[in-house]
Protein backbone atom coordinates (compact mmCIF):
# COMPACT_ATOMS: atom_id res chain seq x y z
CA UNK A 1 0.00 0.00 0.00
CA UNK A 2 1.36 3.39 -0.89
CA UNK A 3 1.48 5.31 2.36
CA UNK A 4 -0.49 8.49 2.88
CA UNK A 5 1.59 11.69 2.82
CA UNK A 6 0.00 13.02 6.02
CA UNK A 7 -1.50 16.14 4.44
CA UNK A 8 -5.04 17.09 3.55
CA UNK A 9 -5.81 18.79 0.27
CA UNK A 10 -7.20 22.29 -0.30
CA UNK A 11 -6.01 25.88 -0.33
CA UNK A 12 -6.33 28.58 2.29
CA UNK A 13 -8.42 30.66 -0.15
CA UNK A 14 -10.80 27.75 -0.66
CA UNK A 15 -11.30 27.34 3.10
CA UNK A 16 -11.90 31.08 3.50
CA UNK A 17 -14.53 31.11 0.76
CA UNK A 18 -16.48 28.27 2.32
CA UNK A 19 -16.22 29.60 5.87
CA UNK A 20 -17.53 33.01 4.79
CA UNK A 21 -20.26 31.40 2.68
CA UNK A 22 -21.46 29.33 5.64
CA UNK A 23 -21.40 32.31 8.01
CA UNK A 24 -23.23 34.74 5.72
CA UNK A 25 -25.23 32.54 3.37
CA UNK A 26 -25.75 29.33 5.31
CA UNK A 27 -25.00 25.68 4.70
CA UNK A 28 -27.43 25.34 1.79
CA UNK A 29 -25.58 28.02 -0.17
CA UNK A 30 -22.25 26.38 0.66
CA UNK A 31 -23.60 23.05 -0.64
CA UNK A 32 -24.71 24.76 -3.86
CA UNK A 33 -21.26 26.28 -4.34
CA UNK A 34 -19.71 22.90 -3.60
CA UNK A 35 -21.41 21.33 -6.63
CA UNK A 36 -19.28 23.54 -8.87
CA UNK A 37 -16.09 23.07 -6.86
CA UNK A 38 -16.41 19.27 -6.54
CA UNK A 39 -17.11 18.90 -10.26
CA UNK A 40 -13.99 20.95 -11.00
CA UNK A 41 -11.90 18.61 -8.85
CA UNK A 42 -13.56 15.58 -10.41
CA UNK A 43 -12.43 16.81 -13.83
CA UNK A 44 -8.91 17.95 -12.97
CA UNK A 45 -7.73 16.11 -9.81
CA UNK A 46 -6.59 13.16 -11.89
CA UNK A 47 -4.41 11.35 -9.35
CA UNK A 48 -6.97 11.06 -6.50
CA UNK A 49 -9.77 10.37 -9.00
CA UNK A 50 -7.80 7.49 -10.51
CA UNK A 51 -7.02 6.10 -7.05
CA UNK A 52 -10.69 6.11 -6.05
CA UNK A 53 -11.97 4.72 -9.36
CA UNK A 54 -9.33 1.97 -9.35
CA UNK A 55 -10.36 1.03 -5.81
CA UNK A 56 -14.02 0.82 -6.84
CA UNK A 57 -13.24 -1.29 -9.91
CA UNK A 58 -10.57 -3.59 -8.48
CA UNK A 59 -11.66 -3.94 -4.83
CA UNK A 60 -15.43 -3.44 -4.98
CA UNK A 61 -15.82 -4.92 -8.50
CA UNK A 62 -17.83 -2.02 -9.91
CA UNK A 63 -18.03 -1.51 -13.65
CA UNK A 64 -16.29 1.59 -14.97
CA UNK A 65 -19.46 3.67 -15.37
CA UNK A 66 -20.65 3.00 -11.82
CA UNK A 67 -17.14 3.66 -10.49
CA UNK A 68 -17.04 7.03 -12.25
CA UNK A 69 -20.51 7.97 -10.94
CA UNK A 70 -19.64 6.90 -7.39
CA UNK A 71 -16.33 8.78 -7.54
CA UNK A 72 -18.13 11.99 -8.49
CA UNK A 73 -20.45 11.56 -5.50
CA UNK A 74 -17.41 10.81 -3.34
CA UNK A 75 -15.80 14.15 -4.28
CA UNK A 76 -19.02 15.96 -3.38
CA UNK A 77 -19.34 14.17 -0.03
CA UNK A 78 -15.75 14.86 1.05
CA UNK A 79 -16.49 18.54 0.43
CA UNK A 80 -19.71 18.29 2.42
CA UNK A 81 -17.82 16.71 5.30
CA UNK A 82 -15.57 19.78 5.50
CA UNK A 83 -18.56 22.12 5.28
CA UNK A 84 -20.39 20.15 7.98
CA UNK A 85 -17.40 20.32 10.30
CA UNK A 86 -17.09 24.09 9.85
CA UNK A 87 -20.84 24.58 10.30
CA UNK A 88 -20.88 22.44 13.43
CA UNK A 89 -17.96 24.27 15.01
CA UNK A 90 -19.40 27.66 13.97
CA UNK A 91 -22.54 27.22 16.05
CA UNK A 92 -24.80 25.79 13.36
CA UNK A 93 -24.77 22.28 14.75
CA UNK A 94 -28.50 22.36 15.54
CA UNK A 95 -29.13 21.93 11.81
CA UNK A 96 -27.71 18.40 12.04
CA UNK A 97 -29.12 15.27 13.58
CA UNK A 98 -27.51 11.92 14.21
CA UNK A 99 -28.57 8.44 15.17
CA UNK A 100 -26.32 6.60 17.61
CA UNK A 101 -26.13 2.83 17.16
CA UNK A 102 -24.14 1.83 20.22
CA UNK A 103 -24.67 4.80 22.53
CA UNK A 104 -25.30 2.36 25.38
CA UNK A 105 -21.92 0.76 24.68
CA UNK A 106 -20.02 4.01 25.20
CA UNK A 107 -22.15 4.88 28.24
CA UNK A 108 -21.24 1.51 29.81
CA UNK A 109 -17.54 2.13 29.03
CA UNK A 110 -17.78 5.50 30.70
CA UNK A 111 -19.36 3.98 33.81
CA UNK A 112 -16.64 1.32 34.05
CA UNK A 113 -14.05 4.09 34.30
CA UNK A 114 -11.35 2.10 32.48
CA UNK A 115 -11.29 4.33 29.43
CA UNK A 116 -11.78 2.98 25.94
CA UNK A 117 -9.83 2.59 22.71
CA UNK A 118 -12.02 3.58 19.76
CA UNK A 119 -10.54 2.45 16.45
CA UNK A 120 -12.01 4.16 13.39
CA UNK A 121 -11.06 4.76 9.76
CA UNK A 122 -11.54 7.04 6.79
CA UNK A 123 -14.98 5.79 5.87
CA UNK A 124 -17.41 8.54 6.84
CA UNK A 125 -16.51 11.52 8.98
CA UNK A 126 -14.83 11.04 12.35
CA UNK A 127 -14.23 14.79 12.83
CA UNK A 128 -17.98 15.28 13.11
CA UNK A 129 -18.30 12.24 15.39
CA UNK A 130 -15.63 13.46 17.79
CA UNK A 131 -17.36 16.81 18.09
CA UNK A 132 -20.85 15.32 18.24
CA UNK A 133 -19.91 13.08 21.17
CA UNK A 134 -19.54 16.24 23.24
CA UNK A 135 -23.19 17.03 22.45
CA UNK A 136 -24.45 13.83 24.08
CA UNK A 137 -24.77 12.95 27.74
CA UNK A 138 -21.27 11.45 27.66
CA UNK A 139 -18.97 13.49 29.86
CA UNK A 140 -15.76 11.50 29.43
CA UNK A 141 -13.10 13.42 27.45
CA UNK A 142 -12.42 12.24 23.90
CA UNK A 143 -8.83 12.20 22.60
CA UNK A 144 -8.11 11.73 18.89
CA UNK A 145 -4.66 10.45 17.92
CA UNK A 146 -3.70 12.07 14.63
CA UNK A 147 -1.02 13.51 12.40
CA UNK A 148 -1.24 17.29 12.59
CA UNK A 149 0.35 17.96 9.22
CA UNK A 150 -2.21 20.43 7.97
CA UNK A 151 -0.77 23.51 6.32
CA UNK A 152 -0.24 25.82 9.30
CA UNK A 153 -1.94 28.80 7.63
CA UNK A 154 -5.10 26.74 7.12
CA UNK A 155 -5.04 25.32 10.65
CA UNK A 156 -4.56 28.78 12.18
CA UNK A 157 -7.39 30.24 10.12
CA UNK A 158 -9.78 27.41 11.00
CA UNK A 159 -8.97 27.63 14.71
CA UNK A 160 -9.55 31.39 14.68
CA UNK A 161 -12.86 31.12 12.82
CA UNK A 162 -14.37 28.13 14.60
CA UNK A 163 -12.55 27.84 17.92
CA UNK A 164 -11.07 24.50 16.89
CA UNK A 165 -12.22 20.95 17.57
CA UNK A 166 -14.19 20.11 20.69
CA UNK A 167 -12.11 17.01 21.29
CA UNK A 168 -8.52 16.75 22.49
CA UNK A 169 -5.77 16.00 19.99
CA UNK A 170 -2.83 13.71 20.68
CA UNK A 171 -0.26 14.39 17.98
CA UNK A 172 1.77 11.49 16.63
CA UNK A 173 5.47 12.25 16.96
CA UNK A 174 8.71 10.49 16.13
CA UNK A 175 9.69 10.43 19.81
CA UNK A 176 6.72 8.17 20.72
CA UNK A 177 5.51 10.74 23.26
CA UNK A 178 2.00 10.05 22.02
CA UNK A 179 2.19 6.58 23.61
CA UNK A 180 2.74 8.19 27.01
CA UNK A 181 -0.20 10.55 26.41
CA UNK A 182 -2.44 7.67 25.34
CA UNK A 183 -1.54 5.71 28.47
CA UNK A 184 -2.22 8.75 30.66
CA UNK A 185 -5.61 9.36 29.03
CA UNK A 186 -6.68 5.73 29.48
CA UNK A 187 -5.52 5.74 33.11
CA UNK A 188 -7.87 8.69 33.67
CA UNK A 189 -10.77 6.77 32.14
CA UNK A 190 -10.86 8.81 28.93
CA UNK A 191 -11.63 7.66 25.39
CA UNK A 192 -8.82 7.46 22.83
CA UNK A 193 -9.75 7.32 19.15
CA UNK A 194 -7.19 6.05 16.63
CA UNK A 195 -7.53 5.65 12.86
CA UNK A 196 -6.42 2.23 11.73
CA UNK A 197 -6.30 2.53 7.95
CA UNK A 198 -3.48 5.01 7.17
CA UNK A 199 0.21 5.27 7.83
CA UNK A 200 2.92 7.76 6.94
CA UNK A 201 6.46 6.89 5.91
CA UNK A 202 8.42 3.83 6.93
CA UNK A 203 6.49 2.72 9.98
CA UNK A 204 5.80 -0.82 11.10
CA UNK A 205 2.84 -2.31 9.27
CA UNK A 206 0.72 -5.45 9.26
CA UNK A 207 -0.49 -7.20 6.12
CA UNK A 208 -4.11 -8.35 6.06
CA UNK A 209 -6.44 -9.42 3.22
CA UNK A 210 -8.80 -6.56 2.39
CA UNK A 211 -11.47 -7.33 -0.21
CA UNK A 212 -9.43 -10.37 -1.21
CA UNK A 213 -6.12 -8.58 -1.76
CA UNK A 214 -3.24 -8.06 0.67
CA UNK A 215 -3.08 -4.53 2.08
CA UNK A 216 -0.80 -3.01 4.69
CA UNK A 217 -2.20 -1.38 7.82
CA UNK A 218 -0.31 0.58 10.49
CA UNK A 219 0.71 -1.74 13.32
CA UNK A 220 0.64 0.97 16.00
CA UNK A 221 -3.12 1.22 16.65
CA UNK A 222 -3.51 -2.54 16.94
CA UNK A 223 -0.44 -3.05 19.12
CA UNK A 224 -1.78 -0.34 21.43
CA UNK A 225 -5.17 -2.07 21.49
CA UNK A 226 -3.53 -5.39 22.37
CA UNK A 227 -1.13 -3.94 24.95
CA UNK A 228 -3.26 -1.61 27.04
CA UNK A 229 -5.96 -2.98 29.29
CA UNK A 230 -8.76 -0.68 28.14
CA UNK A 231 -11.77 -2.10 26.23
CA UNK A 232 -11.60 -1.79 22.43
CA UNK A 233 -14.48 -0.90 20.10
CA UNK A 234 -14.64 -0.06 16.40
CA UNK A 235 -16.42 3.22 15.75
CA UNK A 236 -17.57 4.78 12.47
CA UNK A 237 -19.68 7.81 11.56
CA UNK A 238 -21.36 7.88 8.15
CA UNK A 239 -23.49 10.49 6.41
CA UNK A 240 -27.05 9.25 5.76
CA UNK A 241 -28.44 12.42 4.14
CA UNK A 242 -27.49 16.09 3.86
CA UNK A 243 -28.07 16.77 7.56
CA UNK A 244 -28.15 13.31 9.11
CA UNK A 245 -25.26 11.21 10.41
CA UNK A 246 -25.19 7.76 11.94
CA UNK A 247 -22.57 6.89 14.54
CA UNK A 248 -21.97 3.23 15.35
CA UNK A 249 -19.88 1.39 17.93
CA UNK A 250 -19.28 -2.36 18.03
CA UNK A 251 -19.47 -4.54 21.13
CA UNK A 252 -16.26 -3.94 23.13
CA UNK A 253 -13.55 -6.57 23.20
CA UNK A 254 -10.80 -7.03 25.78
CA UNK A 255 -10.47 -10.55 27.13
CA UNK A 256 -11.07 -11.92 23.61
CA UNK A 257 -7.94 -10.18 22.26
CA UNK A 258 -5.08 -12.61 21.67
CA UNK A 259 -2.68 -10.39 19.71
CA UNK A 260 -2.36 -7.26 17.58
CA UNK A 261 -2.95 -9.48 14.54
CA UNK A 262 -6.22 -10.58 16.07
CA UNK A 263 -7.34 -6.97 16.53
CA UNK A 264 -6.41 -5.87 12.99
CA UNK A 265 -8.28 -8.82 11.47
CA UNK A 266 -11.40 -7.97 13.49
CA UNK A 267 -11.02 -4.33 12.44
CA UNK A 268 -10.65 -5.12 8.75
CA UNK A 269 -13.86 -7.19 8.85
CA UNK A 270 -15.76 -4.11 10.07
CA UNK A 271 -13.93 -1.79 7.66
CA UNK A 272 -14.95 -4.01 4.74
CA UNK A 273 -18.56 -4.04 5.93
CA UNK A 274 -18.73 -0.24 6.19
CA UNK A 275 -16.99 0.26 2.84
CA UNK A 276 -19.44 -2.08 1.11
CA UNK A 277 -22.37 -0.19 2.63
CA UNK A 278 -21.00 3.31 1.94
CA UNK A 279 -18.48 3.11 -0.94
CA UNK A 280 -19.03 6.78 -1.78
CA UNK A 281 -17.64 7.64 1.67
CA UNK A 282 -14.29 5.89 1.20
CA UNK A 283 -11.94 8.86 1.65
CA UNK A 284 -8.48 7.40 1.03
CA UNK A 285 -7.21 9.16 -2.08
CA UNK A 286 -4.15 7.09 -2.91
CA UNK A 287 -3.34 3.57 -4.08
CA UNK A 288 -4.40 1.44 -1.14
CA UNK A 289 -2.68 -1.69 -2.39
CA UNK A 290 0.81 -2.70 -3.42
CA UNK A 291 1.40 -2.07 -7.12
Amino acid sequence: MASWDGKSRGSLLGYKIFVLTIKWGGVHLAYALLKIVSFYFFLFAKKPRKAIEDFYINALKMDSQLAKKTCRKNFRLIGQSIIDKVAFLSGKGDKYGFAFDGHDILVDLEKQGKGGILISGHVGNWDIAGNMLKSTDLTVPVNVVMFENEVQAIKKFMDQETGGNRFKVISIGNDLSHIIQINAALNKGEFVCIHGDRFVGKVKTMTVPFFGRDARFPAGPFEIAAKFKAPVTFVFNVKKSDFEYQLSATKPIREEITSAQDVVERYVDILEEKTRQYPEQWFNYYDFYNT
